[in-house]
């Protein structure tokens, strides 16, 4: 179905990859849904696929971490280094008020819809919406020509704001799974999150380390390459026996052996071509295949006017609430590394949402509201993916003119910052 819909939309369409794939696979479950009032064979063999296939479990503790280690591995490391400091607090505070934010307005928001649902799971849904998808991102952004050091802030966040963001989650789901905040002591969810933070980038440093000394000690490229593809296996096993973060591990382990300096002492030309070839083919499969499946996953929702209404609403409620979580972090870094105008609106249109929101909204249990805030999560997906994602260039473009940042400006201000 992929190597179908991706032929179609490379024919036909012209759409960036992922959008293509997923509007087309869209598009086709919508015609065999409608076709199965007249025979539902189709729709039944396209059913059993997806009935089939856990896709919490295939995203989340399989291909995840192959998708951040490319993705880590293919990101400019000294590039990264200059904007750590914004990085980090976009990833970190940011996404921590955004969650508080989104799942505040969503409480007042079900109340006047007449819906009761609990603040604390209010609270779960932002988090599990609040993290920007590092798959959906980098592809995206790789075709909207956004200035380099603004790409940097937005890719560096959507990687290391994915493992923070599923700390978060795992963290108000044990609270609203044991009752609510009165069961929960405070140093536990601190020691928690210390955990899988703390503890998944300890291990990636690790992991980084030990494939720069194998690969360092020896000059051949397909041993090299299999060595990469065992740190991702290995060190997402480990994580997850540990109890650590594993994204956040295999992030910081593909950005070590990503560096520029790592390679020129660790690899050969030949061995980092390969290697780079080797990821960049994998990335491309894992994210046809996922986008496919995203689109597919349409078959398992259930929807009903107060969901789709509830869902439409949310978009603008989220990009606001993203835009205000961003405010703060944005004017204080501002006054050192002088941003370009419209950071905040770029950031904002540009923080797509992916498949790691559906993934977890499907992790959540039926006492939970599990059926309203999938959909709800499904129509913000869907939207961010193929809306925000068509127009985000179109956006920066129409910013730089309207401000008048010329070329040469924008490389100032990039070799400022």
């Amino acid at each position: 179905m992929a190597a179908i819909f991706g032929y179609i939309n490379v024919r036909f369409l012209k759409l960036p990859n992922s959008i293509g794939l997923m509007f087309i696979t869209i598009v086709f479950t919508l015609a065999v849904f409608g076709l199965s009032f007249v025979n539902d064979t189709l729709f039944k063999f396209e059913k059993s696929i997806v009935d089939q296939i856990d896709f919490e479990t295939v995203l989340l503790n399989i291909m995840l971490s192959f998708l951040l280690f490319a993705g880590a591995l293919h990101t400019n490391f000294e590039e990264l280094k200059l904007q750590r400091w914004p990085v980090l607090a976009f990833a970190t505070i940011g996404t921590l008020v955004s969650t508080f934010l989104v799942g505040t307005a969503m409480f007042f928001l079900f109340q006047i819809t007449n819906l009761n649902i609990d603040y604390i799971y209010c609270l779960l849904f932002g988090a599990l919406i609040s993290p920007t998808d590092p798959i959906a991102v980098l592809g995206i952004l790789k075709k909207a020509k956004v200035q380099k050091s603004l790409e940097t802030r937005i890719v560096g966040e959507s990687l290391f704001n994915d493992g923070v963001g599923v700390v978060i989650f795992l963290t108000i789901f044990k609270i609203a799974e044991g009752g609510g905040s009165a069961n929960v002591n405070p140093l536990e969810v601190l020691a928690l999150f210390g955990q899988e933070v703390v503890g998944g980038i300890g291990l990636g440093l690790f992991l980084g380390w030990i494939t720069y000394r194998l690969m360092k000690s020896i000059d051949d490229y397909d041993i090299e390459v299999i060595i990469t593809l065992a740190t991702v296996m290995v060190g997402t096993l480990i994580a997850e026996k540990l109890h650590v973060s594993a994204p956040l591990a295999m992030v910081t382990a593909g950005l070590i052996a990503g560096s520029q300096k790592i390679r020129a002492s660790t690899m050969s030309k030949t061995t980092e071509s390969y290697v780079d070839k080797f990821w960049e083919l994998l990335d491309i499969l894992l994210n046809t295949i996922l986008f496919v499946l995203i689109g597919m996953e349409l078959l398992v929702l259930e929807f009903n006017m107060a969901y789709v209404i509830s869902g439409l609403v949310a978009i603008p409620v989220l990009l606001a609430c993203r835009y205000a979580s961003l405010v703060l972090p944005i004017d204080f870094f501002n006054r050192k590394l002088e941003f370009i105008p419209n950071t905040n609106l770029i950031m904002t249109w540009g923080g797509l949402r992916g498949g790691i929101s559906i993934a977890l909204a499907l992790s959540l249990q039926e006492g939970m509201h599990r059926e309203l805030f999938l959909a709800i999560t499904y129509i913000i997906v869907v939207f961010s993916i193929i809306v925000q994602g068509l127009t985000v260039g179109k956006l920066v473009e129409s910013l730089k003119k309207r401000s008048g940042l010329t070329k040469s400006d924008s490389e100032k201000l990039h070799t400022k910052s």
